[in-house]
């Protein structure tokens, strides 16, 4: 459902698809968060051994609020709750100013962990 703001001279609309991109850039420029070319990675391996179907992000917008629930990998070497935090307050701040929807919660869920490639 988009996201409907009444403005002086009309009524802006703000589609889902955008508060997803704004809650993905925000969440990929976390140190720690495995990301590729401005987005989220959703699989660790080509069999799919840790796959997310679907977008590692939803959004669902009420009246009142928006809950947004992301889906990450982390880094090996970061900290896994920290790199979530982040990620809950950058995502937050960001679709807020960017949009002026208020956000009542940021899920992340950590499904997995990017180990490093040894040469």
């Amino acid at each position: 459902m988009d996201k409907k703001i009444s403005a002086s001279n009309g009524i802006l609309k703000v589609s889902n698809d955008v508060i997803i991109k704004i809650a993905e850039l925000a969440a990929c420029e976390i140190t720690g968060v495995a990301s590729e070319d401005g987005k989220l990675m959703v699989s660790q391996s080509p069999i799919g051994l840790g796959t997310f179907l679907g977008s590692p992000v939803r959004v669902s917008v009420s009246k009142e609020a928006a809950v947004i629930d992301l889906s990450i990998i982390t880094e090996q070497g970061s900290k896994a709750i920290n790199v979530a935090s982040a990620v809950q307050a950058s995502v937050k701040s960001a679709v807020q100013n960017m949009t002026g929807i208020t956000v009542s919660k940021v899920n992340v869920n950590v499904v997995g962990i990017m180990l490093n490639k040894e040469d």
